[in-house]
């Protein structure tokens, strides 16, 4: 049986994380002790709403060196991908955990497009990689976001929204998603498979 550390740290709605792995097979700890990070298989960063809030509850909480510690695989989902950067300009600007290179900045789109980009959107541009694996060009997933990572060396693959989304990364053993893998479907489901089936 495969266990998956779930982040708990009062950013968004982890019960939805936690049912899509639990249909899976997988036995979930959903937690805010740094101790349980450190011994943890793999882990989940969720997260919903402002990163200088995320990052303030991660800093007060005792995570943030334990997560930067962390050496199996991470996967930041919606809003923990994004604090995967270096920092975001939200709120006038926030440093984050630093594992990839770059800026999170506001979506900035056409006026016919609405921010936050909300509902199904295509996935494009894959390279290979096992949390791809299984995963079609042109896969549907589910985006409630209004910042976009950067685009660069880290991207597995995008989405388009008016401008090119970064919706897969990775840099080393972390990888993000800035959709909602448990409000994905099939694409989703698997992706989930696939992060549980990474060596630890």
């Amino acid at each position: 049986m495969i266990t998956v550390t779930v982040l708990s740290y009062g950013i968004g709605n982890v019960a939805s994380v936690q049912f899509a792995l639990e249909r899976l097979g997988a036995t979930v700890r959903l937690t805010a002790d740094p101790a349980e990070i450190v011994g943890a298989e793999r882990l989940i960063l969720p997260g919903v709403g402002a990163a200088a809030y995320a990052m303030a509850r991660l800093e007060a909480l005792g995570l943030v060196e334990p997560i930067r510690a962390f050496r199996r695989p991470l996967l930041g989902v919606c809003l923990g991908q994004q604090l995967l950067f270096e920092r975001s300009e939200e709120g006038g600007g926030v440093d984050m955990l630093g594992f990839i290179p770059g800026t999170v900045r506001h979506l900035d789109v056409r006026p016919d497009l609405p921010v936050p980009h909300m509902g199904w959107s295509r996935l494009g541009h894959l390279k290979p990689d096992p949390l791809l694996e299984g995963i079609e060009d042109g896969s549907y997933a589910y985006f409630v976001h209004s910042f976009v990572c950067p685009d660069g060396d880290a991207t597995l693959a995008c989405a388009d929204y008016g401008t090119r989304v970064p919706a897969v990364v990775r840099r080393g053993n972390r990888w993000g998603c800035q959709f909602h893998p448990e409000r994905s479907a099939e694409a989703g489901a698997r992706i989930l498979k696939n992060f549980l089936e990474l060596s630890a």
